[in-house]
């Protein structure tokens, strides 16, 4: 009888590891089918802004297993507004805090900053 009981919680058990898995599979790949359509219905908006911080995250590295680093810039915009986009390495490595420019994106996706020169005070 103990056998019985100890076959019927493992198969819950089971059953229960593998909704949580799935459910979280699909809520992930909701979320960001979601968050894609959302930037595609977004309009392409470029405002001045100022780079005021940027940071990354990095995940993974220990033992034998690879690094992943994800970038990050918050731009602050004339308004006062602060917007904090994702960008790729290269992209990342090319700008500095207190640069100023035109940011475009859409959404959540950063597309370009064209960084304006600083004027001389001489």
């Amino acid at each position: 009888m103990f056998w019985a009981d100890s076959f019927h919680f493992e198969s819950i058990f089971i059953s229960v590891i593998f909704i949580i898995v799935f459910g979280t599979f699909a809520f992930v790949m909701i979320n960001g089918i979601t968050q894609w359509a959302k930037n595609n219905a977004a309009p392409v908006l470029t405002v001045p802004a100022k780079i005021v911080t940027k940071r990354t995250n990095t995940r993974g590295g220990s033992g034998n297993s690879a690094a992943h680093t994800t970038y990050y810039v918050t731009f602050e915009v004339q308004n006062g507004d602060r917007i904090e986009l994702q960008l790729n390495g290269r992209k990342y490595g090319q700008l500095a805090d207190g640069d100023f420019g035109l940011l475009t994106f859409q959404g959540t996706r950063f597309q370009i900053f064209e960084r304006h020169k600083k004027e001389s005070s001489e």
